[in-house]
């Protein structure tokens, strides 16, 4: 497993910090897939309980949920040029 050395400083570069923090912390981890993350159990419980927090006060607006897909094809993005 590949683990943070040290974190970078936030007002350094924000998002590597980010990084660090969240890989340090063992919420996550690398996958084989470029552009994609496996996230962790206790990663994965702070979502869980992020999202249920999230839906309530989305549903009590008014809000519906939807579902959009995870991988889009290149072709569909070369369209947006």
């Amino acid at each position: 497993k590949k683990m943070v050395e040290e974190i970078t400083p936030m007002e350094e570069d924000f998002a590597r910090w980010y990084t660090d923090v969240v890989k340090k912390a063992e919420l996550m981890d690398y996958s084989s897939v470029k552009g994609c993350m496996i996230i962790e159990p206790y990663g994965y419980a702070i979502w869980e309980n992020m999202k249920a927090i999230l839906d309530k006060r989305f549903k009590e607006l008014g809000h519906v949920n939807v579902c959009m897909p995870l991988l889009i094809p290149e072709s569909l993005l070369q369209k947006e040029k």
